[in-house]
């Protein structure tokens, strides 16, 4: 069985951006409203434990943050996260608590759980990964599909049409994702799963998983 809705794919307790997801069945609805939700919430955290930058960028006091690294607003970046160097974020982050966003990786339109590990030349676009997600050096989340048109997600033999032309992928908590892979426009991978590295991931793969390749997907039990 595919899961796909935003409780069974989240730990929601892990996210500043909790009270968002738990208004959304499906996660991706949240995308279109990250911008106006960091608008909102960056006026209530707590000024001894955030500094607030001129373009309303809300950054813990606690964080790491490389002079390399570019920070566009609106996005908020969480306690004890690291920002390596040359770190971009483009605008509408919200950053977790405890993240690493590493070398040269690009963020936007995008929610990291806390302890989300990004570390090497990573793109992650309009996308949402869930606590303690890591993904290997260069993989990708591919949001906007080659001709165009609007991003459906497959389950069940199915579509579930999102009414998006940008959406990358959901990760869901303690998933890895391998080295050089592509998660394509739609994708939606299930807790505790791994996928494999080289990969090119499309549709639904399930709770713990492994995606060896598209015709080759296994349970971990």
């Amino acid at each position: 069985m595919l899961t796909v809705k935003t409780a069974e794919l989240y730990d929601l307790s892990h996210t500043l951006a909790n009270t968002l997801l738990a208004e959304c069945e499906y996660p991706w609805l949240a995308l279109p409203k990250i911008k106006d939700f960091i608008l909102e919430i960056g006026k209530t955290l707590p000024e001894d434990e955030y500094y607030c930058i001129e373009g309303n960028v809300w950054i813990a006091k606690s964080a790491q943050i490389a002079r390399s690294a570019t920070v566009n607003g609106p996005c908020i970046i969480g306690k004890n996260t690291e920002l390596r160097t040359g770190a971009f974020i483009r605008g509408s982050v919200i950053v977790g608590d405890g993240c690493v966003v590493g070398n040269s990786c690009e963020l936007k339109n995008a929610i990291l759980f806390d302890s989300v590990q990004v570390p090497h030349f990573n793109y992650i676009g309009d996308s949402i990964l869930g606590y303690k997600s890591h993904t290997g050096a260069g993989a990708i989340t591919s949001n906007v599909k080659s001709d165009k048109s609007l991003v459906k997600v497959k389950v069940d033999g199915g579509v579930i049409e999102t009414g998006l032309k940008k959406f990358g992928a959901m990760i869901g908590d303690f998933v890895e994702v391998g080295c050089n892979s592509v998660l394509n426009p739609g994708t939606v991978i299930g807790k505790g799963s791994n996928v494999y590295p080289l990969s090119s991931v499309r549709g639904t793969v399930p709770p713990n998983s492994i995606f060896k390749a598209s015709d080759n997907i296994v349970s971990k039990h």
